[in-house]
């Protein structure tokens, strides 16, 4: 029979200390780890109670998510957390939230339009939200909150959140929201535009929110920019869209457009994207003036202008009401 182990003095008075120390293993087993991995720029989650938890998240263009909220968690048969939204009423907010910074580190004032999307375990996307921080000054940062809001009773259970896309203008240059009207009494917009067979075709929009009528004639000038807002070289902006394509319809000629208040004028982008010998061209920002000294405003249609290097331009058309 195997004789028994003494214990050194000094074992014998920690044992307690080993005893919470075990303890405190077992704990942290049971409720699991939550980490992000280095270069990850979305938010994982593994939250056993729900509730927000902080994110170590190394961002994308001066965005970041800092925590994210969750309303109830599940453990799964491996041990791990997976989060849902069960029990909540069809027709309600989700309870499914993130908050985020927003750091400017140029010299100008920017204004910034974030695509942030909330995720499944399996990276596919819930749904995707779109945020717009106004005004950022120069080595500042903004704090905001952006939620999932409803969410189908089918939708798969979020447990990540990511910053999927970021553009930012000069603050003096942004689109205003819609609802409001700038100081010249005049708001310009681009659609999400249509695209079919390879033919894009992108809508601007001119509406007169001031007090008094406004008036164009021709076409809108256009800047083409890239990622850092320098300008594009190597694409032609035409005059109408016949040289791009006929299924936009005829080219109309320019007419005189008066506007008076609460009316609206809208013109168009037409593109192919079509690639063959070269490199293709994205055209993520263009900064538009109405007309001849008129304020500019930088919109952000995402040209994917292909090889081709047109880009069509229609006139300025009174719409309809």
């Amino acid at each position: 029979m195997p004789k028994p182990v003494s214990l050194h003095p000094a074992f014998t008075t920690t044992a307690p200390f080993l005893s919470a120390l075990a303890a405190a293993a077992l704990l942290l087993t049971a409720c699991g780890t939550e980490h992000a991995g280095a270069g990850n720029t979305g938010a994982d989650a593994a939250a056993p109670q729900g509730g927000s938890m902080r994110i170590d998240d190394p961002g994308k263009d001066g965005v970041r998510i800092t925590s994210l909220t969750l309303p109830s968690a599940t453990p799964s048969p491996t041990g791990s957390y997976s989060v849902s939204a069960d029990g909540l009423t069809t027709g309600s907010d989700s309870g499914i939230s993130a908050a985020y910074e927003v750091t400017n580190e140029s010299a100008e004032p920017l204004t910034y339009t974030v695509i942030f999307t909330f995720e499944s375990s399996g990276g596919g996307a819930v749904t995707n939200r779109t945020e717009t921080v106004r005004d950022v000054g120069p080595g500042r940062t903004v704090r905001g909150t952006v939620r999932a809001g409803e969410l189908p009773p089918t939708a798969p259970r979020v447990t990540r959140a990511q910053v999927l896309e970021v553009t930012k203008v000069p603050a003096g240059e942004a689109p205003a929201d819609p609802g409001t009207c700038p100081d010249s009494g005049i708001r310009v917009s681009a659609d999400e535009g249509d695209a079919a067979m390879g033919l894009r075709v992108v809508g601007l929009h001119l509406d007169n929110c001031g007090t008094r009528p406004y008036s164009v004639e021709g076409y809108p000038l256009l800047e083409l920019l890239d990622d850092d807002r320098e300008p594009v070289d190597g694409v032609e902006i035409l005059d109408g869209s016949g040289e791009i394509t006929t299924g936009a319809g005829p080219d109309e000629q320019p007419r005189p457009v008066t506007l008076e208040p609460g009316e609206s004028a809208t013109a168009g982008l037409v593109w192919r994207n079509t690639t063959e010998f070269g490199t293709p061209v994205n055209v993520p920002y263009v900064r538009v003036r109405a007309k001849e000294g008129a304020a500019p405003v930088t919109v952000t249609p995402h040209l994917d202008l292909g090889t081709t290097g047109k880009l069509g331009v229609r006139p300025w058309e009174k719409a309809a009401r």
